[in-house]
């Protein structure tokens, strides 16, 4: 591989959906000759389809994978890889223009689909007997199912390009019959063993299959993962995410187009904030591996080419100014104990319970006689924590409530006396503040209210922060 500054890009599902479109602006547009190459895009599958091949990622709604894990008569996942397969024909042929281009296509998905179909009856047919445990296979097959629609996202890309001319390149981490066993670190060197960056673009599939597992670390966020590897590994002088939007200083749909403001520049200690309350500008451990290799993080609008998009880099900001104010509904469990004060063991066993049942601390606070942790997970799983806390500190009360965290970010906030300003705009919108935290220091002021007030609460802070006064007088007037 010829290793030159070059950019490592990734593109999502709901973009690609729109592949023909990206293929006049982002991926070719105006560009001729050399100014093609020096670029590697990462693509995931098209949108929707991990959703068939999984489980619908808002909804759990079943795919192929939950099916197969659960089917006894197996028709049910057999008829969910069938609609897979229809699906994937209906993505490429939104987006491939000659006939000649559809037919290599369907025979891709045909051989893929059918080979995962073969693969999944030899293994019931395996498990059928007692020796083998379904259960033992679920994860492989879980990452095997995955790595079929961004293998066909990849080759898709890669056959719509050459079409136009480009010398692209179907780079296929997926793993697929590969008789070897490769690390990611090697996957990633054997993918990339002979391309030509300056004369090749590469098209490569958002799932790698290695040793590590990448579903069992990260399940859904595994293309992110693949991305910053590859950006890591090859020495990228950046790493762009393409998104469908402008990172921005708020929800436009709250507040409007003409009131927020595109970040342009910030810093990867807010991108983890942002990852933290569910805005992901990237996932956490991918922007672990860019920050740990030095690589700057650019975030675009993949439909707006001529914009520079968002820098996230490790650069503080020249001034003190609130960047962006984002909320996520949590609930509040509290863990209340009159003999708790100076006694060790409570925060300990309240973590244990909460890593067993996987459930993702947004927030925390404690004083002498509470601990309160604000949670983002299912229903299901808090109740069987709130189940184990009871069992475990009879003579504790354990409350779930509902409720919302709001807050306001930026690389500095230094002197904005942001608890005070944010505290009196929420009282003028009457908007009541169940709790305050600030860390000094820290990039983020978090406000904690009801959770049917979360939005009015992000529409009042944006107002009091970032927001001219113009624009908020015209917003108002609206």
């Amino acid at each position: 591989m010829t290793l030159q500054k070059h950019t490592v890009e990734k593109i999502g599902g709901t973009s690609m959906s729109r592949l023909d479109e990206l293929r006049d602006t982002l991926l070719i547009g105006k560009r001729k000759g050399a100014e093609l190459y020096n670029r590697v895009f990462v693509v995931s599958a098209f949108g929707g389809i991990t959703d068939l091949l999984l489980e619908h990622k808002k909804t759990g709604e079943a795919g192929v994978y939950e099916m197969f894990a659960n089917d006894e008569s197996a028709h049910g996942w057999h008829d969910a890889l069938t609609r897979v397969s229809e699906a994937m024909v209906a993505a490429h042929e939104a987006v491939l223009d000659q006939p000649g281009d559809r037919t290599q296509a369907g025979e891709f998905v045909r051989e893929r689909i059918e080979g995962a179909r073969s693969c999944l009856i030899d293994l019931q047919r395996l498990c059928s007997y007692g020796h083998f445990r379904l259960s033992d296979h679920m994860a492989v097959t879980r990452e095997l199912l995955a790595g079929l629609g961004e293998a066909h996202s990849a080759f898709v890309a890669a056959l719509m390009l050459q079409r136009a001319g480009v010398n692209a390149r179907f780079v296929d981490l997926s793993g697929w019959r590969d008789e070897n066993e490769y690390t990611l670190e090697e996957r990633i060197a054997n993918g990339f063993a002979d391309v030509d960056l300056a004369g090749e673009l590469p098209i490569v599939t958002g799932y790698a299959q290695c040793s590590e597992g990448l579903m069992r670390e990260y399940d859904r966020g595994y293309s992110e993962v693949t991305f910053s590897n590859i950006a890591a590994q090859t020495e990228a002088a950046e790493a762009i995410i393409h998104k469908e939007f402008h990172l921005s200083s708020t929800d436009p749909k709250l507040v409007g187009e003409d009131a927020v403001r595109k970040l342009g520049h910030t810093n990867y200690d807010v991108a983890d904030q942002l990852s933290n309350l569910g805005m992901e500008a990237i996932h956490p451990n991918a922007a672990k591996i860019l920050r740990r290799a030095g690589i700057p993080l650019r975030v675009t609008n993949a439909f707006d080419p001529d914009d520079p998009g968002t820098l996230i880099d490790e650069e503080a900001g020249e001034s003190a100014a609130v960047e962006i104010v984002t909320g996520l509904p949590v609930t509040a469990l509290e863990l209340f104990e009159q003999d708790m004060v100076g006694v060790k063991g409570y925060d300990a066993k309240v973590l244990e319970v909460l890593a067993r049942h996987k459930v993702r601390i947004v927030s925390k606070a404690t004083n002498a006689n509470t601990i309160t942790h604000y949670l983002d997970a299912s229903r299901k799983a808090l109740r069987r924590v709130e189940r184990d806390l009871s069992a475990h500190f009879p003579n504790a009360e354990v409350r779930l409530t509902r409720l919302a965290l709001v807050a306001v970010i930026g690389r500095s906030l230094d002197g904005l006396h942001s608890v005070e300003r944010g505290l009196a705009a929420l009282r003028e919108g009457d908007v009541g503040v169940r709790a305050v935290q600030h860390v000094p220091g820290s990039v983020d002021v978090q406000f904690v209210v009801a959770e049917d007030a979360c939005d009015e609460a992000i529409t009042l802070l944006h107002g009091a922060f970032v927001e001219a006064p113009e624009q908020k007088a015209a917003r108002l007037a609206a």
